[in-house]
């Protein structure tokens, strides 16, 4: 015959049993679904000749006041350009109230290095490349930027002042390493 006791007890190592086996399962299936997700979740990452290209190196000896130079990072164009004092000077001047994305020329350059303009070469509105960067090209009614396939108009200052454009082409990270050197990214 069997006792109380024992009945009980089966009862609690039948359940821990179940348990047991319920933990094993939902562990097991856990470990699946992250076996699954984790690849799907990786290939969103970026590409290893992105990854090479996050920072670049810029030697910014030969540009002359006045000159500017378009080059690449992240496999998006950048314009690294040398601004006069004239172009300071004219930058300086408009009015805040006038710009339709209000930045000055101080929030857009480094302390110490304000002739010194770097930005995306990437238009804000549809993504284009504007022109302006090399001589000779348009500067469209502002004397810095002109994206001729709508129409933005940019001052010396890369900021927008015309155009369906809603806000001034983008200043990326950068430091200088030396007088000579700066790096993006």
């Amino acid at each position: 015959m069997t006792s109380e006791t024992d009945i009980s007890a089966g009862i609690e190592d039948g359940v821990r049993r179940r348990d047991f086996i319920n933990i094993a399962a939902v562990s097991f299936a856990g470990v699946g679904a992250a076996a699954v997700v984790l690849p799907l979740v990786n290939q969103m990452n970026p590409s290893a000749d992105v990854l090479a290209q996050s920072t670049t190196e810029i030697d910014i000896s030969a540009i002359q006041s006045g000159q500017a130079i378009k080059t690449s990072w992240r496999k998006q164009p950048v314009f690294v350009r040398n601004l006069t004092p004239a172009e300071i000077a004219e930058a300086k001047k408009v009015p805040l109230s006038d710009l339709r994305d209000p930045q000055t020329i101080d929030e857009r350059t480094k302390p110490g290095k304000e002739n010194w303009l770097i930005t995306l070469g990437v238009c804000t509105h549809l993504g284009c490349v504007p022109l302006g960067a090399a001589e000779g090209e348009n500067r469209g009614d502002f004397g810095g930027y002109f994206c001729p396939c709508h129409g933005s108009h940019y001052d010396t200052a890369a900021r927008i002042r015309k155009g369906p454009a809603p806000k001034n082409l983008v200043v990326p990270p950068y430091e200088f390493n030396s007088d000579t050197v700066v790096t993006i990214g």
